[in-house]
């Protein structure tokens, strides 16, 4: 259900760590206040990650209210979450599946330079 993100038209992470004791009204503030997004923008998904990669949060509003949704993976399995800086970053949905599937947002593929032969 999570995976597939049905109604979400725009998701947005919070790249670093979060404090995943925060509930709804934490992590709105952190939306809200140091980034300046809008909670209210239906169908606009926000995802945090804590210090332990094996869980994120998303907070969602749909019209009528926010839902938060928590995903815990199982056994050794953790999320690639970019922990390279504290940002808000939007991300397109083939990004939301591969984060959900345990790759990098950015890919893993990297780039090989020839060297010169002398």
């Amino acid at each position: 259900m999570f995976k597939e993100a049905a109604g979400i038209k725009r998701i947005v992470i919070k790249t670093g760590r979060t404090d995943m004791r925060k509930g709804i009204s934490g992590l709105a503030s952190l939306i809200q206040l140091q980034h300046g997004f809008d909670l209210y923008e239906k169908g606009t998904l926000f995802l945090f990650c804590g210090r332990k990669t094996d869980r994120i949060k998303g907070i969602v509003f749909e019209g009528d209210g926010i839902c938060m949704i928590i995903k815990r993976l199982s056994g050794e399995n953790r999320f690639q979450w970019p922990r390279n800086a504290e940002e808000v970053r939007e991300i397109i949905r083939e990004q939301f599946e591969n984060l959900m599937e345990g790759f990098t947002l950015e890919g893993s593929i990297k780039e090989i330079k020839p060297t010169d032969k002398k």
